[in-house]
């Protein structure tokens, strides 16, 4: 028998140094219904004024009954192909907390839904850092040789785990999706996805959680507790974990590339809160002019609040060809990432905001 030395090795599965995944579509899209701050406080003991103090937030958009985050997944997705000019991609990556089952994976089905049955399809389960570690495993399927493009899609419906009357979390959440395709490039040309750092810690893991529903629920005897079916998060302990390895991952990543926190032109973090975000770019020594911020205009929408994100501000014509982002991530389980991108020369649509509105670059 030969050895794996001697077997041959095809060109598409032989990676280069020099072999990046570039950034060549993006598009993000919001469900119609939008629910204000003044809608919440007629069925909340809240005000306006109370959640724009606390969160930054001054709306989110919510998806119709019925609705599944594979019908926000697919709009993205789609909107994001066409941006690229793409019929086709090697893989499909959905991440997500709030799959349409918990069995199968959702991305197969969205990719039969875009017409791309048969290409790898899986997906990421990493809270709000979901986006992160989904690019993370993008852009490694495209500098292993093994995939030449691949479509992310960040896509959740917060509304279907979070009970509507939780003044705690019912403010804070949103849903969308927001997607990026990925295809083979080189490192140094614009759009090429950088450094990554990532990191997690399970000990933190009943910081964010919706407890019933998986194995560990269903393996126990005995009736389930109702407000277990919801999600649950403690938002003094999350809010300082968030600030602290946020911070810690940016400037580890800055540390791997070499470069100087003067030399990142934005910040896009997730968007999980405005308190959060303005700490975390105080703490790094970016001033809030390098901020992109839109929480106040979708709320948090876990996994897909960076690429909407980025969305909204290349809308704004905020970002630049060849600037340099860094991104940045907190979620559930604990887990953290962050990551370098050149941002690279995009033709500007629709805002993303329009019902079934995109951004794409």
């Amino acid at each position: 028998m030969p050895s794996t030395t001697d077997r041959p090795v095809s060109f598409s599965t032989r990676p280069r140094a020099d072999r990046a995944a570039v950034l060549c579509g993006l598009a993000g899209w919001l469900p119609p219904r939008v629910v204000t701050n003044d809608e919440l406080s007629q069925r909340l003991d809240t005000t306006d004024a109370w959640i724009r103090t606390r969160t930054g937030i001054g709306r989110r958009h919510i998806a119709d009954p019925g609705q599944a985050t594979s019908d926000l997944a697919v709009e993205a997705g789609r909107r994001a192909l066409a941006a690229a000019h793409r019929e086709h991609v090697d893989a499909v990556i959905v991440t997500t907390t709030t799959p349409d089952r918990p069995c199968p994976a959702t991305a197969p089905l969205v990719a039969s839904r875009l017409g791309l049955t048969g290409v790898a399809a899986f997906d990421v389960g990493a809270v709000c850092t979901g986006f992160i570690y989904g690019l993370a495993s993008a852009a490694g399927l495209i500098t292993a040789g093994v995939a030449d493009s691949v479509l992310l899609i960040g896509a959740d419906t917060y509304s279907t785990i979070v009970d509507p009357q939780d003044r705690t979390n019912a403010i804070i959440f949103g849903d969308g999706a927001g997607a990026v395709v990925l295809r083979a490039g080189d490192a140094g040309e614009p759009g090429a996805v950088g450094h990554f750092d990532l990191g997690s810690d399970g000990t933190g893991e009943e910081l964010i959680t919706v407890a019933a529903g998986g194995s560990r629920q269903r393996s126990t005897p005995g009736p389930v507790d109702p407000r277990d079916r919801h999600f649950s998060m403690r938002g003094k302990e999350v809010y300082r974990h968030a600030v602290t390895r946020m911070t810690a991952s940016a400037r580890a990543t800055l540390t791997l590339a070499h470069c100087k926190v003067d030399e990142v032109d934005h910040l896009v973090p997730h968007q999980a809160n405005l308190r959060i975000l303005r700490t975390v770019a105080d703490d790094l020594g970016l001033p809030a002019e390098r901020l992109v911020v839109n929480v106040d205009s979708v709320g948090n929408t876990g996994a897909a609040s960076i690429p909407l994100a980025l969305a909204d501000a290349d809308t704004q014509h905020i970002l630049q060809p060849g600037e340099r982002l860094l991104l940045t991530a907190f979620g559930g389980g604990l887990t953290w990432g962050s990551c370098l991108l050149t941002w690279p020369a995009p033709p500007r649509t629709s805002h993303p905001h329009d019902s079934g509105g995109t951004q794409a670059v």
